[in-house]
């Protein structure tokens, strides 16, 4: 049974009038009440609130996908669709989604949200998601990888092999079947669309920089540089994670999004810097607290630890990187580990993630929208010096 828009926000009604309610309780000009709305961070209660509505959007976009009239399911086929959705879509942090909402009600000014808003500003986080699933299906195989998110990649996963390549394709048709339904009327419809078609081609190129700047049997660390790592974050996963979120926002907002240039600058710097500290991380963090054990090195990836290596090393130590990068051996990783200590990369980092922390404070606190300065400080807070 196809679950509607209309019963969705009849259940959802308690869980907003919850947050309507926990918001009216602080004296709309107390001290308190500005600092709840304008927080970079939401309260426990507010992201667990925003959390399980986000959830409760995501089973009526799927009961839209499995009643879509443009195909006649059978039932093996609509239980092979709901499967897949729940295997790829769900899975995640789904931080990118969640900043959707969290970026929207910042832009209301403290408004509470109506529940249509909150309905719309979801299904928006849930089409990034949607994107997101659609990336790492194909690249997963693209990478030959065994696992994602603590479990089986799903082209791994028995008898679905590649039929993932197909299922990868129908999740990328999902968000514009999704936008098509429920954001059709919307006057900002059209740059939704638009949007959401340059992203995806933007994410394509840097992965396929990432891709051809090293082919299988060719590793060659002459091709890495600091311009081709940020050309490949930039691309690959700045404009998808970062900008993406944020544009849905100001679109549903009533912004234009040609005179907010300088708020998609802002956001892929800050996605560079996230990449940065990922690469940082999968070399020096612990392992515990990071969730994984990082194979940067071993991967021969253009990690940007490699890249500064290569700035500051000498005739001796190149030849020690050249022969050790890229190699799963824990002697040659050791080796490549105790020539980053040797170069203070743990400092260079340090003094990286300062300055870059410096720089786009000033840059936010320089624009002219409070509001947008809060939508952007939230991003900032949530990624300056983190730990995983």
């Amino acid at each position: 049974m196809s679950v509607s828009w209309s019963s969705c926000c009849r259940n959802l009604g308690k869980t907003i009038k919850a947050l309507h309610l926990h918001l009216h309780l602080r004296p709309r000009g107390s001290s308190l009440y500005r600092r709840h709305i304008q927080s970079s961070s939401p309260s426990s209660y507010s992201m667990a609130d925003l959390k399980s509505t986000f959830l409760n959007v995501y089973s009526v976009l799927k009961s839209d996908l499995l009643n879509d009239p443009a195909f006649e399911f059978t039932d093996e086929s609509r239980l092979w669709v709901e499967r897949m959705l729940d295997y790829n879509v769900r899975g995640g942090k789904l931080n990118r989604g969640l900043s959707v909402v969290d970026s929207f009600k910042l832009l209301k000014e403290g408004k509470d949200l109506t529940e249509q808003e909150v309905f719309l500003s979801s299904a928006l986080g849930w089409c990034i998601e949607w994107l997101q699933a659609y990336f790492l299906v194909l690249d997963d195989i693209m990478d030959n990888s065994v696992t994602r998110r603590g479990q089986p990649c799903w082209f791994r996963v028995p008898k679905v092999g590649m039929v993932a390549i197909n299922d990868g394709i129908l999740l990328r048709n999902h968000i514009h079947r999704i936008l098509k339904k429920h954001f059709r009327d919307k006057p900002y419809y059209v740059d939704l669309v638009d949007l959401f078609n340059e992203v995806e081609l933007q994410t394509a190129c840097g992965q396929m920089i990432d891709l051809i700047t090293t082919f299988e049997g060719e590793k060659d660390l002459s091709k890495y540089s600091l311009s081709i790592h940020r050309r490949i974050v930039q691309y690959k996963t700045a404009y998808y994670s970062f900008y993406l979120p944020v544009a849905c926002a100001l679109l549903m907002a009533g912004e234009n999004l040609e005179k907010h240039v300088d708020v998609k600058n802002v956001l892929v710097d800050m996605g560079i810097y996230f990449q940065v500290q990922d690469d940082y991380l999968d070399c020096f963090a612990d392992p515990e607290t990071l969730g994984k054990i990082g194979t940067d090195i071993e991967d021969f990836k253009c990690s940007w630890l490699v890249v500064k290596a290569l700035e500051r090393c000498s005739e001796e130590q190149t030849k020690t990187l050249y022969e050790n990068y890229g190699k799963p051996d824990p002697s040659n990783v050791a080796k490549v580990k105790d020539l980053y200590k040797e170069l203070d990369l743990e400092g260079v980092f340090m003094e990286y993630e300062s300055k870059s922390y410096e720089k786009l404070t000033g840059v936010i606190e320089a624009h002219e929208s409070k509001a947008i300065q809060a939508v952007l400080k939230s991003f900032l807070a949530k990624i300056y010096k983190r730990q995983k």
